[in-house]
Parts: structure tokens; sequence; C-alpha cells
């Protein structure tokens, strides 16, 4: 008998694969458990045009990502922290942190995306890769400067 999956089979097949199988396996697990239907020729046929479909939403996806790749690559990024006089950082900036600073700046990239090999605790220039889908990626470099301090009495004091 020849099935449909509608969902993985550990050891067997991926959704959306068609296979013979033996009656009893398909009636007793696959169709009891809703992991296959049978596979008549409109159930093929709709499995055709729910492919169709998804390769033109991968196509449409990979091209908002080429965009996106495109425009952050090469991207030089000035983040302000705070740091001790030797050049290290109060705090760290991680692939959160990160992440939050390229959503300000109209980047939605995901912490998960970003791949940088420890956090980031001192000033200086580092560079960071940021990995999409369908094997893109993109390299940015982040600028970790000291926030200045502003003390307005040190201020008053500095003015003739």
């Amino acid at each position: 008998m020849k099935v449909i999956l509608l969902k993985d089979v550990e050891d067997f097949g991926k959704k959306g694969d068609v296979k013979t199988v033996a009656d009893g396996y398909a009636r007793n697990f696959l169709f009891k458990n809703k992991k296959a239907v049978l596979a008549t020729k409109e159930a093929l046929a709709e499995l055709e045009k729910e492919k169709e479909i998804a390769a033109q939403k991968a196509e449409s996806d990979l091209k908002i990502t080429e965009e996106t790749v495109s425009r952050i690559d090469g991207l030089e990024i000035e983040v302000m922290a705070k740091a001790d006089e030797k050049g290290k950082l109060y705090g760290s900036l991680n692939e959160a942190k990160i992440s939050q600073i390229l959503k300000e700046r109209g980047f939605g990239v995901k912490k998960s995306q970003i791949k940088i090999p420890q956090p980031i605790k001192d000033l200086g220039e580092f560079p960071i890769t940021l990995l999409f889908d369908h094997g893109l990626e993109a390299n940015i470099k982040l600028i970790v400067v000291e926030e200045k301090k502003d003390n307005p009495i040190i201020e008053e004091l500095q003015q003739p």
C-alpha cells in the first residue's frame, strides 16, 4: 500500500514522503496515529501543490535574506560602553546584547545567529559573524568605545 507521510516517522521517512508499506503497518500504526494518509490521486495532487507553495515561499524567503545580508555585510557599528581606566568593560557584550543593538539599528538578527568566540569584555574592534538561513552569512565589525563620563561638577571646575 502506498501512503503519504503527514509527519516525520523516525527511521522511516520525512513529512511529504510517499512510501510503500505493509497494509497492517499502515492501518495499525500510520493511519491510527495520523502519521500518514492513503496515496490517492487527489492526495498526490494536493502534495504537489503544497510542494510548489513551499518552494515559492523558500524562494521569496531567500530573496529577503539575501537583501538583509547585502545591507548588513561589512557594516561597522560603534557601541558606547562603560569601562575602567585599563579598557575593561564593567559588563560584557554577549550575543543577546549584540542582537538588541542590531535590532535598534533596524536589523532583525536573533541571538542564535550571532557567532562570537566569547563575550566581549574590552574596548576595541571585534569581527562578528552573522549566520542566516540558506547558508548565508555576513561579517560586521563591532567597535566598542568608552562611554564619556559626563560629570557636571568637573565641567564647572574646568570652565574659566
